[in-house]
């Protein structure tokens, strides 16, 4: 047990741990207080510089433009997120290297590669489009701590959907709020979530929050426990749309 002269001293702590040598030499930024001033000299220079790091589809007419009280970045230009969070790690070779590693709260673990994530994206943004799903329509995503919620909304993003996501611990007059205020036409769910040892049924209170929302066209569920079982209407397994997508989906392009 952590004492309390313990806590007093960790909140006290004055010292510096400096880094070895090995790892300052590959720092991609060397001198952050130079970077930092350029960034305040040349506002528009330094933000164009960074952007250029990315892939874009079309690039930009003008960096930034403020029309007080309103402003705008990178006029013009055209892009997509999950262009630049797995196709350009693909072309670069990097199509066997972890895109991320996910440790469950019983300890389980699970890896996925860019290859594997982005055929995962894609199979579930084919799967959202089979559902209606197209660009500027919204999405809301009730997810637990799990890969899934990360593919529903990258899958979202893909095709252009706009995603809300709402924590997976909100009531049901919550969530429902939520759906309303987005006009969603489809939730993304999960049976059930695990917080500090408790189960949290998303399920039934989705089931809850989208009773009599006839806005709400399709319930899709991710069933970790619930397999197998029947569905009610209008409710779609997240699996199975997964499996039925198509493992190529072109990103689509969105405006900066």
């Amino acid at each position: 047990m952590v004492q309390q002269g313990q806590i007093d001293h960790l909140l006290q702590e004055t010292s510096v741990i400096q880094p070895p040598p090995s790892l300052v030499s590959q720092a991609f930024l060397q001198d952050q207080e130079a970077e930092y001033q350029r960034s305040i000299d040349d506002p528009e220079t330094f933000w164009a510089e960074v952007a250029g790091e990315l892939e874009w589809f079309k690039p930009w007419s003008k960096v930034f433009q403020w029309d007080y009280p309103s402003f705008k970045w990178f006029l013009d230009a055209k892009c997509n997120i999950t262009y630049n969070c797995l196709d350009r790690h693909l072309a670069q070779g990097r199509k066997n290297k972890a895109a991320f590693i996910w440790l469950g709260e019983d300890g389980s673990e699970r890896i996925y590669t860019y290859g594997m994530l982005a055929q995962m994206v894609n199979r579930f943004a084919n799967g959202l489009k089979s559902l209606g799903v197209s660009k500027g329509d919204r999405v809301v995503i009730y997810m637990p701590l799990t890969p899934e919620g990360a593919i529903a909304m990258l899958a979202c993003a893909r095709i252009g959907a706009v995603h809300s996501v709402v924590y997976a611990g909100f009531s049901v007059g919550a969530l429902q709020g939520r759906i309303l205020d987005a006009q969603a036409k489809v939730v993304i769910t999960g049976d059930v979530g695990y917080r500090r040892g408790n189960k949290v049924d998303l399920g039934g209170i989705c089931a809850e929050a989208v009773q009599g929302l006839d806005l709400v066209e399709h319930v899709v569920i991710w069933r970790r426990e619930t397999a197998g079982e029947p569905l009610p209407e209008k409710y779609v397994d997240f699996d199975q749309l997964l499996s039925e997508g198509g493992i190529h989906c072109p990103a689509e392009e969105m405006d900066s």
